[in-house]
């Protein structure tokens, strides 16, 4: 990670402006995916609109009257209800090779070893299984200013264990996220280390779309090609993948029918065109008479 801005550095402008979104692909490849049970990891306010015939559970570390007051910018919106109290990335009371979907949005980035809680979820899903993780491209979200994550880094997250480098996570954070205006370095440091003791939730790690690409294919050489991309795909801010457990594929399910556009009005003057076309023909009609 990088050191401490110094005040001589310039200051990044700002997030770049996302592309325009065409479809709504979590919904996409949620209804061309998913089958069977799983469970959704922190869904807060966004629940995955889930197929019909499929079953979800719902799994967060909290139940919402302290999600609340954890994320307190989400005092007016309505939070999912958890059936599973469980640690996200570790899902100890998920029986192994007990899932046929793992869903987790904007929670990778949040994970402290998430080359470690990529091979947990694997473990949680019946062979021929789904997980199916969005996470933000940070070009597009108030992570625009920090660096990406080094493959190299999670690598030694996941093989020493991710308390070196917790700390640097949080000065990224409070440096170049909750920054404050007037701030010394010193206080950016010490108001880094209360985040840190108070387990506050962040972005420990940040990817653009081909970073992330990166590190899921390091996982698959990691864990003996254990699973495949199923599907890839970036959305506005976000970028989606959906990786398939190896093992037998799920029995064929009924296609998502899309309905076909309602044909448009015929405009006002082409009305006028079609009657006086109608008109003409019976004049030439009784002309010939």
């Amino acid at each position: 990670m990088s050191e401490l801005r110094k005040k001589s550095e310039p200051m990044v402008e700002g997030p770049a402006e996302a592309p325009p979104v065409y479809l709504d692909a979590r919904r996409e490849l949620a209804a061309r995916y998913l089958f069977g049970e799983g469970v959704e990891i922190g869904p807060l306010h966004q629940p995955l609109a889930i197929p019909p015939g499929v079953k979800v559970k719902y799994v967060d570390r909290l139940k919402v009257a302290d999600l609340r007051r954890e994320y307190p910018e989400l005092a007016e919106w309505n939070l999912t209800e958890a059936d599973v109290l469980d640690d996200g990335e570790l899902l100890t009371t998920i029986e192994p090779a007990s899932q046929d979907f793992i869903v987790a949005n904007h929670f990778l980035e949040h994970c402290e070893d998430p080359i470690g809680t990529i091979e947990n979820h694997l473990g949680k899903l019946r062979p021929g299984g789904v997980l199916f993780y969005a996470v933000p491209d940070k070009r597009f979200t108030f992570d625009y200013p920090r660096d990406v994550t080094p493959l190299e880094h999670m690598i030694a997250d996941y093989e020493q264990g991710p308390d070196a480098s917790r700390s640097t996570h949080f000065d990224d954070w409070a440096r170049l996220v909750e920054y404050k205006l007037n701030e010394t370095p010193e206080q950016t440091i010490a108001r880094a280390r209360e985040l840190e003791r108070a387990g506050h939730s962040i972005h420990m790690h940040v990817w653009t779309q081909a970073e992330f690409l990166q590190l899921i294919l390091a996982a698959r050489q990691r864990f003996d090609n254990a699973f495949e991309i199923e599907a890839a795909a970036r959305q506005q801010i976000e970028f989606v993948v959906v990786l398939r457990k190896n093992g037998p594929l799920p029995a064929p399910h009924a296609e998502v029918v899309v309905p076909a556009p309602a044909p448009l009005p015929i405009p006002p003057v082409t009305k006028l065109r079609q009657k006086a076309r109608s008109a003409l023909r019976r004049i030439r009609g009784a002309s010939r008479g």
